[in-house]
Order: C-alpha cells, then structure tokens, then sequence
C-alpha cells in the first residue's frame, strides 16, 4: 500500500497569485510528499505576471484554476497555510480537523500598482515568487513545527 501524501491547502484572498505560487511550487518541489491545492475566499483568476514569473523558474502553473474555498471544504487537507492576512482573518472552519498555519507575503498585484514600469512590476513578482520558493523549501520541517494553533 503507498504511502498518504500530506494533503496542503494554501488560502489566500484571490487565489491569483500568492496561493497559485505556493501550489505550483509545492508541486514541483515537494509533490513526493504533498497533495497540493490552492484556493480563495474569492476567486480572481489567474494572474498573468504569476504564470510568467513561475515559467521563468521553469514550473507550469498555467493549467491551475482560481477555486473558491468553498468547493474544497469537503476535501480532507491536513493543513490549511494561509498566505496574507485577509485570508487568515476569514478563513472558513473546514468540517474536519486541519492545522492551520499563517506565513503572509506581500502582494505582488498590489505593489505593482505603483511600479512605474514593467521591468519594475516583474521584479516585485519575482521577489514574492523566489521567497514563496523559499519557505516551500522548507516543509515539512515548517509544518511539522507549527502547532494547532499555526505558530511554531
């Protein structure tokens, strides 16, 4: 019998961008030990400079959809990571008990709304997107850390 891979949730207002990375990073770079999703307490859509900041790392996310929390509630995550502090402070109660865990990044859409160029507004991207890379890097020593409560 294979072994359960940890089911991951990463949660963040509109599933664009942040919880897109994450999803995609956890895939590529953990997808041995983790079935990874994202989701958001509303649904934006894909970001387009998401998905070209992540093909220049060389890892897909094109395929992935913006999902509403609501369609995964039935779905048994282990762990729910919210990525900005919107999500965690309206994050759902999910039927069945999960770890939640806070780690916030900035918002790349957000700060590019003041770049004064698209040179600019892919550096905030890239930025977001290697530190995501980062802190995916680390699990399952991050999760394994974390409490019931989400703080190490």
């Amino acid at each position: 019998m294979g072994h359960k891979k940890t089911g991951i949730l990463f949660l963040c207002t509109g599933n664009a961008c942040r919880s897109q990375m994450a999803e995609g990073w956890t895939r590529f770079l953990k997808g041995d030990r983790f079935d990874a999703w994202s989701a958001g307490i509303k649904t934006h859509g894909l970001d387009p400079y998401a998905v070209q900041v992540m093909a220049e790392a060389g890892v897909d996310i094109s395929h992935q959809k913006s999902t509403h929390v609501r369609e995964l509630m039935d779905y048994p995550f282990d762990y729910v990571v919210t990525l900005c502090d919107h999500a965690r402070e309206s994050c759902p109660l999910f039927p069945r008990p999960v770890i939640h865990i806070h780690r916030s990044f900035d918002d790349p859409p957000f700060l590019a709304a003041s770049a004064v160029s698209e040179a600019e507004v892919l550096d905030i991207y890239r930025r977001v997107r290697d530190e995501i890379r980062s802190y995916i890097e680390t699990l399952p020593e991050q999760i394994s850390a974390a409490g019931s409560d989400g703080t190490p």
